[in-house]
């Protein structure tokens, strides 16, 4: 955990943002597996860990905006626990932890909330994304289950957004260290990129990494020759020479604070000249979006100079031609490019997703637009310093699309069909960063990771 201070300081900002009502903070449960007792890694809400930093389950935390009190609850161990578990601390101890000298046991929890509901005080939640969660604040509530989230506060919404999107420095230091495991992932996977390897053989020894240097993996690893897929989460192939190898993998830290990179490898260590064609235009896309990302720009403004990039290098190869800025105006390097160029990072490598993209990443003023590839850009707004970023341009050879639109004649006058069947072999290939919004500018986060030709080819030999 961070000082208690940190937490206070969270907390204050909030109730000086929410004035009236409470807000409930359902910590996580444990979930089994497959029988009670064996249970998944447990982890822990991010909006309860970023509030209260407790990272153990059966917890909730409740703010009174109108009493300016805060409370943990939860219940302390009994004989039988301390037999299997060993002495644990108590829920005052937990509490004072964050700095919190109000806790009341579980089962107070409900006749708080009523109390609340029958005095006509707002009782503001954030949206559920787990099923027992949801059953929780319906049986507190007196609501149907599956109709929390639409009953989530949109006011205390917006302001945990505002909140964890600027990255405080003791944040910023976890989210380096959670770059550095990835580090070590990754320059790992590309010296074991070898023929006859397993694909299954890397990712777990990768993921055994980030376990042994932190809390584990961000996210499931996703290592395939397949890269062409873009969450290609199956890793049964064996490695053969020509194809190569997308690996996209982060860790978290022991206080959760995630990264995630993306490096393409060749099979053996060795570019071919095509895959130098494609690998070279996506380096330059990556690393032209990172040196113009700053205050005042808009990750939208980015990834539409990135997505020109690409456009501008498969027209030198003959794989579009025409305009290239009429080109991505219209949406046709989504068939090579589909998705956005990155989104926000932080306790969840994905940050604050469950809360909603569209209050993220977008506003009253600035839409979602409904072009394909575009449409899936998660955040559109200007960046600010403290934001924390990915940046990951991509070009991917996907058969059942470039067959799709090829039968229907979709943007013929910009993509020369006839010219990716010599390339389909390169299947996907993307290289992706962390990137902290400065106030004159960025950095990239953690210490460098190869990625270009030269370096991959030295760390592979």
């Amino acid at each position: 955990m961070f000082k208690p201070e940190v937490y206070k300081k969270r907390r204050s900002t909030l109730h000086k943002m929410m004035k009236t009502g409470i807000a409930l903070f359902l910590g996580n449960s444990e979930a089994p597996m497959n029988y009670p007792a064996n249970t998944y890694h447990f982890r822990q809400d991010s909006d309860f860990l970023y509030f209260f930093g407790l990272d153990l389950p059966g917890l909730a935390g409740i703010m009174d905006f109108e009493t300016g009190k805060d409370w943990i609850y939860g219940n302390d161990v009994d004989i039988d626990d301390i037999i299997w578990m060993g002495p644990q601390p108590s829920v005052r101890d937990l509490a004072a932890k964050c700095g919190i000298p109000n806790t009341a046991p579980l089962s107070r929890l409900e006749e708080t909330v009523r109390k609340a509901v029958s005095g006509k005080r707002k009782v503001h939640f954030l949206p559920p994304y787990r099923g027992e969660n949801k059953m929780v604040l319906g049986s507190l509530l007196k609501e149907n289950p599956c109709g929390m989230k639409t009953h989530a506060s949109a006011e205390l919404i917006k302001a945990v957004i505002s909140m964890r999107s600027v990255k405080e420095p003791v944040e910023i230091s976890e989210i380096e260290k959670a770059v550095d495991i990835a580090r070590e992932m990754h320059i790992t996977a590309m010296k074991m990129c070898k023929p006859g390897v397993s694909e299954q053989e890397i990712f777990g020894t990768i993921e055994g990494l980030a376990l042994a240097k932190g809390g584990g993996t961000a996210f499931p690893v996703i290592l395939s020759v397949n890269g062409q897929t873009l969450h290609n989460h199956a890793h049964g192939n064996i490695l053969k020479k020509g194809k190569m190898m997308v690996t996209d993998a982060g860790a978290e830290t022991n206080l959760r604070y995630s990264s995630d990179i993306t490096r393409t490898t060749p099979v053996g260590g060795k570019f071919s000249q095509i895959q130098k064609d494609i690998y070279g235009i996506v380096l330059n896309a990556n690393t032209g979006a990172i040196a113009k990302t700053g205050p005042g720009k808009s990750n939208r403004e980015i990834h539409l100079m990135a997505c020109r990039i690409i456009a501008a290098g498969l027209k030198d190869l003959g794989l579009m031609k025409g305009d290239v800025d009429e080109a991505v105006a219209k949406g046709a390097h989504a068939l090579f490019m589909p998705h956005g160029i990155g989104h926000m990072m932080g306790l969840d490598v994905h940050d604050m997703e469950a809360l909603g993209e569209d209050y993220i990443g977008y506003s009253n003023k600035v839409k979602r637009s409904d072009q394909f590839g575009l449409a899936f850009l998660r955040f559109a707004l200007e960046y600010k310093p403290g934001h924390v970023f990915t940046i990951e341009p991509g070009i991917y050879f996907i058969p059942e699309l470039i067959t799709k639109w090829k039968s229907e004649g979709k943007f013929k006058e910009f993509i020369n069909y006839s010219r990716t069947g010599k390339y389909m072999s390169v299947g996907g290939i993307r290289i992706e960063d962390d990137v902290l919004i400065t106030e004159k500018g960025h950095r990239v986060l953690g210490k460098a990771i190869p990625k270009t030709i030269k370096e991959v080819e030295a760390v592979c030999a």
